[in-house]
């Protein structure tokens, strides 16, 4: 059985206890799913950690693609970050077992002991120790295969000069972004193009909404990997980007690694805090993007107990998953291809409302894209809530919440599976029901699109 390029990787090791297969993924997904006790998030029986634990020869005969690489900076001294937080949105309800991306730690061993009492619950977490600035070990966990790299440290508040808190990042940053990597690997299909979502499968039937989400052949230099830096100082985010022309001075919000997504300050938090206060609404988004969902009983288990509990699969607890969750919707082909080319934003923001359920908030787009002459550059920028008129181009990804099952909730358009689906769905390559095209639906009314365009001002005014 062919894997999808970013589903969960199929692991070549001795155990397949520990690491299972496409056949026992598909079974432990059908028969033996597993959630905490409010339903909220993949749980599993607490594991040690020498079970987790993989060398550097173990990680290089391991055949992983579509993962999630954490580089953390810390040891026994050091304070505790709560890794928990960042695994828990990956570890979600509302995406299915054969969705989650494994998630690797490159770290020192002795400082990850102490945040495993908090891990050991999740599924599909592995452990490398050695260092982030070890390009052996880098390239023994596929760094140029991952959807995502987030680079950590634990050790940012031992230091007292503030112009050196950032340096491990900083360096390990640096260090990836120089490396070097065999085209010949490309069999793989790395992912040059950013962070998807889990259960964005481009392996999606032709008109599902998701399809379309392109990667290149192959990574063959470190700039192409998708990566994330923790930075204290705001001032050093001059120093990720040797191709940045920012003046230093520039505030944290113009830079360019910050607008890419590749750079994330503790001083974003206030900012989120001074919108809450605004407009409450944005902390439902906040609380979807940062948490992957949350209820007063896991706040309160997890005020209690620090730790999440084990619970049996009851209907009130599965209703749980019913949640919404964030996607990238791919204007290149699919149904919204129609829009892609020269449409509006707000006939795409009505049309994937009022047909799928789905409320778009903002467009990653290439940087480049404005050129006449194809660009090699694959870095993209985030644009928010953009105007009605504003214009689409193809390569546009289109930042959205999708509901858990389209189906589910679909009022207006047609439900109907494609053979192409069903074969899909037999392989667990994609989570998302296919959906029927509309491009070929004739043009609606220029009054009713008028009404749309007055609706879609309401809402961006709320």
């Amino acid at each position: 059985m062919r894997n999808s390029p970013n589903s969960s990787p199929k692991l070549m090791r001795h155990d397949p206890l520990l690491i299972p297969g496409n056949d026992q993924i598909d079974n432990m997904d059908s028969n033996v799913k597993k959630y905490d006790s409010t339903g909220m998030f993949h749980w599993c029986a607490p594991k040690e950690i020498e079970k987790v634990i993989l060398t550097r020869s173990e990680a290089a005969m391991t055949v992983l693609s579509g993962h999630v690489v954490v580089c953390i900076f810390g040891d026994v001294s050091s304070a505790l970050i709560g890794l928990r937080n960042l695994v828990m949105p990956l570890r979600a309800s509302n995406f299915h077992y054969h969705e989650l991306k494994h998630i690797v730690f490159v770290g020192s061993i002795e400082y990850l002991k102490r945040e495993w009492e908090t891990l050991h619950n999740f599924p599909k977490v592995s452990i490398l120790p050695g260092t982030p600035l070890s390009r052996a070990d880098l390239r023994a966990v596929n760094i140029n295969l991952c959807d995502m790299c987030v680079i950590l440290s634990a050790n940012q508040n031992n230091i007292d000069d503030t112009s050196l808190q950032d340096k491990e990042c900083i360096l390990a940053s640096l260090n990836i972004k120089s490396m070097q990597f065999d085209d010949s690997i490309g069999v793989l299909q790395a992912n040059s193009q950013g962070f998807t979502p889990p259960g964005m499968d481009r392996s999606s039937p032709d008109n599902s909404p998701v399809h379309g989400m392109l990667r290149q052949p192959s990574i063959t230099t470190g700039v192409n990997i998708p990566i994330i830096t923790e930075l204290v100082n705001d001032t050093n985010v001059q120093f990720l980007d040797q191709d940045d022309d920012d003046d230093p001075d520039t505030e944290l919000y113009l830079t360019q690694p910050f607008a890419c997504g590749t750079a994330f300050a503790v001083s974003v938090l206030d900012s989120l805090m001074s919108a809450t206060y605004f407009n409450d609404n944005i902390l439902t988004l906040i609380r979807t993007l940062v948490t992957g969902g949350a209820t007063p009983e896991l706040e309160a288990l997890i005020a209690e107990e620090n730790a999440l509990r084990g619970g049996y699969s009851t209907p009130q607890t599965l209703a749980n998953r019913d949640r919404c969750r964030v996607a990238q919707l791919a204007l290149l082909d699919g149904p919204f291809a129609d829009l892609g080319d020269g449409g509006c934003y707000g006939d795409l923001f009505c049309k994937a409302l009022k047909t799928y359920n789905m409320l778009c908030f903002g467009i990653y787009r290439l940087r480049d894209a404005h050129l006449s002459t194809p660009s090699q550059c694959t870095k993209r920028y985030v644009i928010t809530n953009p105007p009605y008129e504003f214009e689409l181009v193809p390569t546009d990804l289109i930042f959205c919440l999708m509901q858990f099952d389209h189906n589910a909730g679909q009022s207006r358009a047609s439900l109907s599976h494609s053979s192409h689906s069903s074969q899909s769905s037999s392989k667990k390559s994609s989570s998302v029901h296919s959906i029927p095209s509309t491009a070929n639906r004739p043009n609606r009314p220029k009054s009713r699109e008028s009404r749309d365009k007055q609706k879609y001002v309401q809402e961006e005014r709320l």
